[in-house]
């Protein structure tokens, strides 16, 4: 199912640990600034990295996620700010031989008046499938899935005139891992596709001292969409203290939320 693919499939894409031998070459989001009318043209890098042949089939679907973790593949025009129409794949279906690499291409042909300023996306779902077979139950041939992987397509229209707008639903102090974890969940109310990271700075509740500023990883957040950041402040004693929360996106766009603090010993 759809619903299966990873979050972090990057990484294990970069090391090329997938029983599968399907890799992407040239990254999981192509992002475009866009105007009204024009044609942008893409690819998709493609390489077998197994011995023998490997069919794969592409399609368009839209993508949203939340900050407790499920992530939504579904039929395009479920988003509102869908660009699946104007995207044409070259192909819908290739076949690799053993250690063979390819380029699937796209175009993306802007509407020729686009409304609303912002960020409007969908994704290219890569999909290995097993040899085309003949069925011994039923006439015509069975395709079974094995593995998919989700490529964004982002573009960006009078990114001048549009901005996130970034929203903190909620923020907790848990174990991960072994470590005392910030879990800082934040969405994007906005319309613009941005890439915050989250920071925390924490404070002696008695003295006001600063014991430190710690941060989290940077990871793109669509509109309407959220995610959890995880902070490691396994540094910090188990206390009570006071801490101010911060997103900061590659603008320099800043938002701030002071809290109070617990870490316990659990």
């Amino acid at each position: 199912m759809i619903k299966r693919i990873l979050l972090f499939i990057t990484l294990i894409l970069q090391f090329s640990f997938l029983h599968a031998g399907i890799v992407i070459l040239n990254g999981l989001t192509h992002s475009y600034k866009i105007e009204n009318g024009k044609v942008y043209k893409g690819k998709i890098g493609i390489e077998n990295t197994g011995n023998t042949a490997q069919s794969v089939k592409l399609f368009l679907q839209d993508f949203a996620y939340n900050a407790d973790g499920t992530t939504h593949y579904t039929a395009l025009h479920t988003n509102k700010r869908t660009n699946g129409d104007w995207i044409k794949l070259n192909t819908n279906l290739i076949t690799l031989k053993g250690k063979e690499k390819t380029e699937v291409f796209y175009e993306i042909t802007v509407p020729d008046q686009v409304v609303d300023p912002g960020s409007y996306w969908s994704v290219v779902i890569v999909e290995p499938v097993d040899d085309i077979k003949p069925s011994d139950n039923k006439p015509g041939v069975n395709i079974t899935s094995v593995i998919r992987y989700a490529i964004q397509v982002i573009t960006d229209y009078e990114t001048e005139k549009a901005k996130p707008d970034l929203k903190f639903e909620s923020v907790k102090v848990e174990k991960e891992d072994g470590k005392q974890t910030a879990k800082i969940a934040i969405a994007n109310k906005g319309n613009l596709y941005c890439k915050p990271t989250a920071s925390i700075e924490i404070y002696n509740r008695k003295t006001g001292e600063k014991l430190g500023t710690y941060a989290s990883l940077t990871m793109g957040l669509l509109p309407s969409t959220s995610k959890t950041f995880y902070i490691d402040i396994s540094k910090i004693p188990p206390d009570k203290y006071r801490a101010m929360i911060m997103a900061t996106d590659e603008e320099e766009n800043a938002f701030a939320l002071n809290v109070d603090l617990e870490v316990k010993n659990d």
